[in-house]
């Protein structure tokens, strides 16, 4: 009589759970949530009252936009000053109300030269609060 084997049958494969995998992702998911800091862009109000007819100026200041076309030419209120002219209107402005905000918006094309050169004029013209902002397309 030849050997006599037994053939026990295979045990199926056992299946990958992506349950733990899920669990964990949501973990950290609320956990990045609690501990991420959210930013405060203290946005740029449309009018106060200190900018009506006849109102007082702040102390604390207010907000001044400078615009930098892709050309690299700041543009202030709507008038487009270079170098010393610039200097001299931020200064004029920050006379009044030393606490005012000045943010540059720089064009997407605009060069990082032109882009330092307004924020050193600003800084010579005496801002101590200057921000830089900058404006994603969305698709």
């Amino acid at each position: 009589m030849a050997g006599l084997t037994l053939k026990r049958p295979t045990r199926p494969r056992a299946l990958i759970s992506l349950v733990p995998m899920i669990d964990v992702m949501l973990i950290l998911l609320v956990f990045f949530m609690v501990t991420s800091t959210y930013l405060n862009l203290d946005m740029i109000p449309a009018a106060r009252r200190s900018d009506a007819p006849g109102g007082a100026g702040e102390d604390s200041g207010g907000t001044v936009m400078i615009r930098l076309g892709a050309d690299g030419v700041p543009v202030l209120r709507g008038q487009a000053l270079r170098g010393p002219d610039l200097t001299g209107a931020l200064a004029a402005l920050l006379a009044q109300a030393p606490l005012t905000q000045v943010i540059v918006l720089p064009s997407g094309a605009a060069t990082t030269q032109a882009l330092v050169s307004v924020m050193d004029a600003a800084t010579q013209a005496g801002a101590v609060r200057l921000r830089v902002v900058r404006l994603e397309a969305r698709p």
